[in-house]
């Protein structure tokens, strides 16, 4: 009697959600990056996917959903059930698009942070033919003729967008916001000097600035690459309240089991300092995060209040 009492008390945990979940994964994990194919995101998500199938021994699966700024794909991962099975890699244009439409999810409630993954600065551009040829000289000439400065981002509500009216709020300036249907737009207008100015990452316009068709006027942080071409910060600049970058992060729907959670963040900051991920990283300009998973959480929902704030106080909303 007592051997098999044993055998039964044994089988009995070997079923419990505990034992279970000491084995996650159990099967293929789909990875949502909520953007089209290429670009900074499936930087990020290729070497992390390959890097965290190698470590948990399960495939992660890439589906590009992208479209209405990053909230489709996001809300197919707030539809799955919160076992772990279905992730989300995605970018400030996460917090940004909540700031300034309303989504099919609330993203502060809906969705939990595994890990977040990097940060970067964005840098200040302008066209060759703008006068000023820092950031500090760009504010003065900005609140000098007020109105009469455009910066174009790559649409409404995006990172680019936000950085520009945040760039606007701290230094008191009058300028226009004209959104493009992408970064190469924005870039090929200013080459032309049809545009004035622009907040991007430095990958999108590196060949640019360095063969002079653009400038660089300054970094949107008080951390610049260290590979990145030199330019003031914002204190340097006159503006040291401003502050504005773009990151990278796991995300799962909220709920997750711990467990799932703890072996998705041990895995995600292993990928890191793995060659590929640190290459493409460093490609981005990127500086890869350590913060814990309860860290990385107050991270981006301080970054969701941050932008909500902006978008009501510049009354930034898009239909």
């Amino acid at each position: 009697m007592r051997r098999r009492s044993l055998i039964a008390g044994l089988g009995a945990g070997l079923a419990s959600p505990a034992f279970a979940q000491a084995e996650y994964p159990a099967r293929p994990v789909r990875v949502v990056v909520p953007f089209p194919p290429g670009g900074s995101n499936d930087a990020i998500a290729r070497p992390l996917t390959d890097a965290m199938s190698r470590a948990l021994g399960q495939p992660f699966v890439i589906e590009n959903r992208g479209g209405a700024g990053s909230t489709i794909g996001t809300a197919e991962v707030v539809r799955a059930p919160a076992d772990g099975y279905a992730v989300l890699v995605t970018s400030s244009t996460f917090a940004t698009s909540a700031a300034v439409q309303q989504t099919p999810y609330d993203a502060g409630r809906d969705l939990e942070t595994v890990a977040l993954l990097a940060t970067a600065p964005l840098c200040m551009l302008s066209s060759p033919g703008f006068a000023p040829n820092t950031m500090g000289e760009a504010i003065a000439f900005i609140r000098a003729h007020p109105g009469e400065v455009h910066y174009g981002s790559s649409g409404p509500g995006s990172i680019g967008h936000m950085a520009g009216a945040l760039f606007a709020l701290r230094g008191r300036l009058d300028m226009q916001h004209v959104p493009y249907r992408g970064t190469g737009p924005v870039l090929n207008d200013m080459v032309a000097n049809t545009i004035e100015l622009t907040f991007t990452t430095i990958t999108a316009a590196a060949g640019l600035v360095s063969s002079g068709r653009v400038k660089l006027l300054g970094w949107t942080t008080e951390s610049p690459p260290a590979s990145g071409p030199a330019g003031p910060t914002p204190a340097q600049s006159g503006l040291p309240d401003y502050e504005a970058s773009i990151w990278w992060g796991l995300l799962a729907r909220r709920g997750i089991p711990p467990a799932a959670a703890a072996r998705l963040h041990t895995a995600a900051q292993a990928a890191l300092t793995e060659g590929r991920f640190a290459t493409n990283l460093a490609q981005e300009g990127a500086a890869a995060s350590h913060l814990s998973q309860a860290d990385s959480e107050r991270f981006i929902q301080a970054d969701l209040t941050r932008w909500r704030d902006l978008a009501l106080s510049a009354n930034i909303r898009v239909e």
